[in-house]
């Protein structure tokens, strides 16, 4: 069967597309090394405008923030939400569908109402503990919202995995938890590890629900870029941008390359075993 070639014209369309999306990427990586300070004018290349960034106290302190922040949150998330995808593939179909349509809906729902919807339960559970926003409902916010993704980079393994491997190694005298750790571990390992990349990324890039949950008192780097760009917008940003873009698309680049060697190992398997007597 001959693959269809995409038309001169869709060609066209897919570039003017991709020009669309990242020309302003690449404008703002380019300016992030411009001596001077002007945003349309080129007068030179330099390292200053990265160089007063790491030596700017508030951005380095929201830098710490974001990764604290995205480190636990991922660490957190990953083991929750390791524990319910394993949860929800041994429940019955009737039980577990209705659950991972509800598991959707942070992931499908808009930021802004996923924000809105935590600050407005934090204040009121606050009223009653006595607490407030801060770092604490900070990182709850970042937990809640990734849990779904780890669950989601998860459950494909659990669901490629052979259901009566746990089976054999429990009649061969391993306990349920013996067989998780020996067995169900390892075949699922590459999920967890790109749920927790997922994680992180997205605690990484993530503004509108930290604006919401964070409080007045704690700031993250998206955070600070905001409140940046409301005054006189300096050449420091173009430089923060530059490598928060890096770092989230160096972090992207290493999932879509582990997800394309998974497939390709599960293929390679498939043919194996299809292969054997």
């Amino acid at each position: 069967m001959k693959k269809r070639q995409a038309s001169p014209l869709g060609r066209i369309f897919m570039i003017l597309v991709y020009l669309f999306l990242y020309a302003p990427i690449f404008v703002l990586i380019v300016f992030s090394f411009n001596s001077s300070k002007s945003r349309s004018v080129w007068t030179g290349f330099t390292f200053k405008w990265y160089t007063e960034l790491f030596q700017d106290s508030s951005i380095l302190s929201s830098l710490g923030t974001t990764l604290l922040v995205s480190v636990l949150s991922a660490l957190i998330a990953t083991l929750v939400g390791t524990i319910a995808a394993v949860g929800f593939f041994n429940m019955k179909k009737r039980w577990s569908t209705p659950l991972l349509s509800v598991n959707n809906i942070p992931v499908m729902n808009a930021d802004i109402v996923t924000g809105v919807s935590l600050c407005l339960a934090f204040v009121a559970a606050g009223s009653f503990l006595k607490f407030k926003l801060g770092f604490g409902t900070l990182l709850i916010a970042h937990i809640t919202f990734n849990i779904p993704y780890v669950i989601l980079s998860v459950m494909p393994k659990l669901q490629q995995m052979d259901k009566h491997l746990v089976d054999a190694a429990q009649d061969l005298g391993c306990t349920w938890s013996q067989a998780f750790v020996k067995v169900i571990m390892p075949e699922i390992m590459p999920g967890i590890v790109n749920g927790a990349i997922i994680a992180f990324t997205m605690s990484v890039d993530d503004f509108v629900i930290s604006y919401f949950t964070a409080g007045s008192k704690v700031q993250t780097l998206a955070m600070n870029i905001y409140s940046m760009t409301r005054k006189r917008i300096s050449p420091k940003i173009n430089a923060v941008s530059t490598l928060l873009f890096l770092v989230v698309m160096i972090l992207l680049i290493i999932v879509n390359i582990r997800e394309s060697r998974q497939n390709a190992e599960a293929e390679r398997k498939k043919l194996k075993a299809a292969s054997e007597p």
